[in-house]
């Protein structure tokens, strides 16, 4: 897919060079670029070179033994995605997308505890419907960024809290809180009433900013109660570790059950009226008539709607 002006004119365009950055800064490697796109790795590395003399910038450095992109390349990237989308349909027009011919690499971002429900299906997704499409998920930061907006991530999926106005945001189902301990926990013993709750365990908390309160503090302070949070980890898998291994209590999503599950752990009803969870879908527009990205939602929207809500007290 070329496009040229005179050779070694000032507004020479080669749109290869688009489609190498773009594999370039999804796999942040020559070698990897090299292997996606069928060259060798010294063909690759003077594409790169060619990239950053028409960009006037290095692109990708680097770091310890691993390539990273540099801040104009992380602004450019989402652009350079879809600019080689746009570009791909236009050159196959009246004709619908092969999934199976397509090679992407997406990036989902979102709860821990829904990529480890759900990953494994989506996968097997993909290898039976768009065996080149490959899936990077990758867990929700300590602070909130742009990564839709930025194309770091292209699907979020979970409780979205954006507030970019561009971003599309759309609303699968509500999902609740459970109580999680280790099996023969006292409190898992006789009626749990919220005096029992807040005052015969630690709890631990899951905060990927580190919080010690939240929504069930809130409910107890409603009824004049206070819970002892002893600390705080950032995922639920680890917490789920720690709740094993001690007389904690902790809290976890219905997603979360069958983590808790795998780890021999009982789940209960936690005695307050708590919030529900939205969960919900989020990208960027520049992927909404983008085949395999339509794809990938309708996979994620149809897995979400299969999945059988919790609702016993005791699992």
């Amino acid at each position: 897919m070329r496009v040229t002006q005179s050779a070694g004119s000032p507004g020479s365009l080669d749109l290869n060079l688009l489609v190498a950055l773009d594999v370039l800064l999804e796999e942040q490697s020559v070698q990897g670029a090299a292997r996606r796109l069928h060259l060798s790795e010294p063909a690759m590395s003077r594409t790169l070179g060619r990239i950053r003399r028409a960009l006037g910038d290095p692109v990708l450095v680097r770091a310890g033994r691993e390539m990273v992109p540099t801040p104009r390349a992380l602004a450019v990237r989402a652009e350079v995605s879809a600019v080689v989308e746009r570009a791909r349909a236009l050159f196959t027009p009246g004709r619908e997308t092969d999934l199976r011919t397509v090679s992407r690499t997406f990036t989902i971002i979102g709860s821990d505890a829904i990529a480890g429900a759900q990953a494994a299906a989506l996968f097997a997704r993909a290898a039976a419907e768009a065996p080149g499409i490959r899936l990077r998920f990758l867990a929700e930061a300590h602070v909130d960024l742009p990564y839709l907006r930025q194309g770091t991530a292209d699907l979020e999926v979970g409780a979205i809290d954006t507030t970019a106005p561009e971003v599309r945001v759309e609303q699968l189902q509500e999902d609740r809180m459970l109580g999680v301990a280790r099996p023969g926990h006292p409190l898992l013993t006789g009626a749990l009433t919220p005096e029992r709750y807040a005052t015969e365990a630690g709890h631990l908390n899951v905060s990927r900013r580190g919080r010690l309160h939240g929504p069930v503090d809130a409910a107890l302070a409603e009824l004049g109660l206070e819970r002892h949070v002893v600390g705080t980890v950032g995922t639920f898998p680890a917490s789920l570790f720690v709740l094993r291994d001690s007389d904690l209590v902790g809290l976890i999503s219905t997603w979360g059950v069958p983590l808790a599950t795998t780890l021999g752990l009982a789940t209960f009803e936690v005695p307050l009226p708590l919030p529900p969870i939205p969960l919900g879908l989020a990208w960027h527009p520049r992927h909404d008539a983008d085949p395999a990205h339509a794809w990938l939602r309708g996979c994620v929207r149809e897995l979400v709607a299969a999945r059988s809500p919790v609702t016993s007290p005791f699992i």
